[in-house]
């Protein structure tokens, strides 16, 4: 079945459900898309689900819960999600939780994978100009806990994050600056820190 056969309730639904997927991780449960939709029922909100599975967006998981099998068409119209913004990076811990969110950044779905978790965070300081990310740039971050040799990684360092580019072999891990300053040296570790997230793109100097 094609889009333009999706009710408008229901493809203002699959927004609702993209976004909370960048958000959390997950599919909102029926109770939250209500909220989101701001339904008194959830009657209303199950409907929805009903009509996007019966389309084959949805997919219905043995404990009853559904999955995102596809999204709507983007050959026609851009589409975004909405990203929290939770700060600057020299600002210590980031923590993605609702009272730390400074702004809702919408982003094209382009840049994003779904099932995946992505936060924003704004670049202080010049330890990875080289790499093109500056000072006041929004840098893109899809949370996990792993990297490849290359990757700019959040890092998490005696209770402060950092950016930095990852280096691996054997039992060892060089967090590398890229930088135009000479005051900024390498961190040498032990598999023993936090990787918190993974930069996948960078926005250049934009005021929120």
């Amino acid at each position: 079945m094609r889009d333009v056969e999706l009710g408008v309730k229901a493809r203002e639904a699959m927004g609702h459900l993209r976004n909370w997927l960048m958000r959390y991780g997950k599919m909102p449960s029926v109770r939250e898309l209500m909220n989101e939709m701001h339904y008194k029922s959830p009657r209303s909100a199950m409907l929805l689900l009903e009509e996007l599975e019966n389309c084959n967006f949805l997919e219905r998981k043995s404990d009853g819960s559904f999955r995102m099998v596809k999204d709507l068409d983007t050959n026609s119209n851009i589409r975004t999600v909405e990203i929290p913004l939770i700060g600057n990076i020299t600002c210590g811990i980031p923590m993605l939780a609702e009272e730390n969110i400074e702004a809702i950044i919408k982003v094209s779905t382009s840049l994003i994978k779904t099932g995946n978790r992505y936060f924003l965070l704004r670049a202080i300081g010049d330890s990875m100009n080289r790499a093109g990310i500056n000072t006041g740039d929004l840098m893109l971050i899809k949370q996990q806990s792993n990297a490849e040799n290359g990757d700019r990684i959040v890092a998490l360092i005696d209770d402060e994050a950092t950016v930095k580019e990852y280096q691996h072999k054997g039992n060892m891990v060089a967090l590398m600056p890229r930088s135009d300053n000479n005051i900024h040296k390498p961190i040498i570790l032990e598999n023993n820190f936090l990787i918190q997230g993974i930069v996948v793109a960078t926005i250049p100097k934009i005021k929120i």
